[in-house]
């Protein structure tokens, strides 16, 4: 009962200064524009801390980035806020999006339920917030939360031109001492990734569907990076990636619908890194000296283009300079 007090005070506290609008964008009203262009900003690891200056840059940040490049989805990848409570730290981080009607959607880092909020109370805070577009909800047989797929209509109909795969990636490894280190996509998610790949592609005329995939936690193919070619970007430290690897690189590598996956974590890799056609590609750290960092920060750009298979990234920094610009596959 206590649980469900927090929650709902939470709820009532965030809706209470974000006004609802009349109608909540959801998942179904994501589409390419008129030009056949579909923008995602990726926000990660900003590490709110509701006291601290530093935070507070952080989000004036986002509120110019936002103005500069006005996407059509902000999508956050994890360790969203590190400090107590939780619920003030959010509003102070998404302010920015929801003041300008933007979808938003979330991922959940190693670090998000460390606070006063478990993952579960999180997953259900969050979906009561305006122009939340993804889906919190638990799946069943599915591990974590906050597995669902976001897709994006054709501008001329409402076909689904693209999917964006959003997947919780946990956080420490469930096997230590045995397994030491972070934990990994469970293969439960590797199926559900799967067999919801195998629905689009079927509805598709058995053509897969471009898409991208967001989580936090680098799958281990992001260590081939160091021995490979970075296509774009600045890698300073090793990838922390999970001991284990339950497959789903290979798994997308098989289903051929998935372009790029983007994740957080690693505060100072911003690579893009193309892995047997699959490109492996790091945020560009967002948050403050609220943890460590060495590099300057901003956002990850993503532009989809309508009936193309490919996309073209660049990083923001700060509100203004704009950096590593990509076209992928090339």
């Amino acid at each position: 009962m206590m649980n469900r007090r927090i929650i709902a005070a939470g709820v009532a506290a965030c809706l209470s200064i974000f006004a609802a609008p009349a109608k909540k964008p959801g998942a179904g009203d994501l589409r390419f524009n008129a030009d056949g262009k579909f923008k995602i900003m990726q926000v990660t690891d900003t590490h709110i801390v509701r006291d601290s200056p530093h935070s507070q840059e952080s989000v004036e940040m986002l509120r110019q980035t936002l103005e500069a490049e006005r996407p059509d989805l902000v999508i956050f990848t994890g360790d969203v806020v590190t400090g107590p409570p939780c619920v003030a730290g959010l509003e102070m981080v998404l302010a920015p999006v929801i003041e300008r009607g933007v979808p938003w959607a979330l991922v959940f880092g190693n670090h998000d339920d460390e606070q006063d909020l478990s993952r579960a109370q999180l997953a259900e805070l969050v979906t009561g917030y305006p122009h939340f577009a993804g889906k919190m909800k638990k799946v069943k047989d599915v591990s974590g939360y906050g597995n669902y797929v976001l897709e994006i209509k054709g501008a001329a109909r409402g076909a689904t031109k693209a999917l964006l795969y959003c997947m919780d990636s946990h956080a420490y490894s469930a096997m230590q001492p045995l397994v030491e280190g972070y934990a990994w996509l469970a293969f439960d998610q590797v199926k559900w990734y799967r067999r919801t790949s195998e629905r689009y592609t079927s509805a598709n005329g058995g053509q897969p569907l471009p898409a991208l995939a967001f989580f936090h936690i680098p799958l281990p193919e992001y260590r081939n990076a160091s021995r490979g070619n970075i296509m774009a970007g600045t890698r300073l430290e090793d990838e922390c990636a999970p001991e284990i690897n339950s497959g789903m690189f290979v798994a997308m590598l098989e289903k051929g619908d998935v372009m790029g996956t983007f994740v957080g974590h690693d505060h100072v890799n911003d690579y893009i890194f193309n892995h047997f056609g699959i490109a492996l590609v790091y945020g560009r750290f967002s948050g403050s000296e609220t943890t460590y960092t060495q590099l300057k920060n901003g956002v990850r750009l993503i532009e989809l283009t309508e009936g193309r298979r490919g996309f073209r990234t660049w990083i923001r920094l700060d509100g203004s300079t704009v950096i590593s610009v990509t076209d992928f596959p090339g």
